[in-house]
């Protein structure tokens, strides 16, 4: 009987392939899947803009900061996105389950505001300038002592500064407007979070996934290096390195995702063992199936959940690790970011407080919002956990 699987694939000649021998990397029939293809050309596409950008050009367009957060971009659109897209019944189970914690729904909105505003907004506001005439304006709606602080580029009534809508959420000691500060701390903050966040699943899910599924020496290495890398101090190395070089939020992005993944890998393994003794793990070996095939297929797939969740949950921590670097000054002073802007205003507590507490107020609601998705997320993944289908 022909059928059109790997058991029983029928050749031109009429003869019946043997279920050992089929090609496992070449099932999905003579042409590319259309994610995979379009893939393959934006990939092609990206490499050859950021090759002439970086080498061909004089003067970079992009930053390298900027070219991983755009590779970002793209793997979440062909790897989160695009599935999220094809598999409407499972997302929208997902969906029921996740809507079910308030906090998580409201959470998610604001971050999409934050991701939006910070993504689009540097392209459409210029960048905040030193303006001392408008030094320590207050926010709009708020009215404090004209001689304390001694400039006021606002309405001055009755011997009291108000705010103005130039400067909706008030001005720095330098005459900065907090709003375009906040704004531009929005894209650094998404920056780190997501691009370290990439950077350090990507590695501790291949390291585990292997580790997992190979065992004996392999895993042994691999976990090894991982406990010796677990034992290096990252802040230390991050101290040198801006020492050595111009400070920069490409260098702490790449230190701490290349160096901060040993905690994932020990996730994804722990979740693979226990994949790797499922029945159709032995059955894929049995069958023929190469080891890529089985870890890209079965392994990868199967501790994804726990891989989100993590993930979700690693954001919120690069994002405190920027905003404290910015707050002792061991960033770049010409990138704006929110922990900058705090310890450019906590001398100022007592007269100007807005300029520490607003960058403050958004970066705590960032971070918290990022944990309230990340729990709402492990309970809708969690196959073991209550829920309706």
């Amino acid at each position: 009987m022909a059928a059109d699987t790997p058991s029983g694939s029928t050749t031109a000649a009429g003869s019946t392939d043997r279920f050992e021998d089929v090609d496992w990397d070449d099932l999905g029939g003579l042409g590319l899947p259309l994610r995979t293809g379009l893939l393959v050309a934006v990939s092609a596409i990206y490499a050859l803009v950021v090759t002439t950008d970086v080498f061909l050009t004089e003067g970079s367009v992009l930053s390298g900061t900027d070219w991983l957060f755009v590779l970002t971009l793209l793997v979440g659109a062909f790897f989160v996105a695009w599935p999220l897209a094809e598999n409407r019944r499972l997302t929208a189970y997902y969906w029921r389950r996740f809507k079910k914690n308030r906090a998580a729904v409201v959470s998610a909105i604001y971050l999409l505001v934050v991701f939006t505003v910070g993504t689009v907004g540097p392209w459409l506001i210029a960048k905040p300038e030193l303006n001392v005439i408008a030094a320590y304006q207050p926010p709009v709606f708020v009215s404090v002592d004209s001689s304390v602080p001694s400039a006021c580029a606002g309405a001055v009534a009755d011997g009291m500064c108000h705010g103005t809508w130039k400067y909706p959420l008030g001005t720095t000691s330098e005459g900065k407007g907090i709003a375009k500060l906040v704004v531009f701390g929005m894209r650094v903050s998404m920056q780190v979070g997501l691009i370290t966040m990439l950077i350090v699943i990507s590695i501790g899910t291949v390291v585990g996934t292997s580790a997992a599924y190979f065992g004996d020496l392999v895993d042994e290495v691999l976990m090894r290096y991982v406990d010796i890398q677990q034992t290096f101090p990252t802040f230390f190395l991050f101290l040198i390195v801006t020492y050595l070089f111009k400070p920069s939020l490409f260098l702490l992005i790449t230190i701490f995702g290349f160096l901060g993944w040993g905690g994932i890998a020990r996730l994804v393994r722990s979740e693979a063992l226990q994949r790797r003794e499922e029945e159709y793990i032995r059955a894929a070996e049995n069958a023929g199936a190469s080891d890529g095939w089985i870890i890209r297929k079965h392994l990868m797939p199967n501790v994804s959940n726990t891989v989100i969740t993590a993930a979700t949950l690693l954001i919120p921590s690069f994002i405190l690790f920027e905003a404290t670097f910015a707050f002792l000054g061991l960033t770049d002073p010409a990138t704006p970011s929110w922990g900058q802007v705090i310890a450019s205003g906590r001398g100022d507590l007592d007269s100007a407080w807005w300029i520490a507490t607003i960058p403050g107020v958004f970066l705590f609601c960032t971070v918290l919002a990022f944990n309230f998705v990340g729990d709402a997320l492990r309970d809708a993944l969690d196959p073991r956990s209550e829920g309706d289908a």
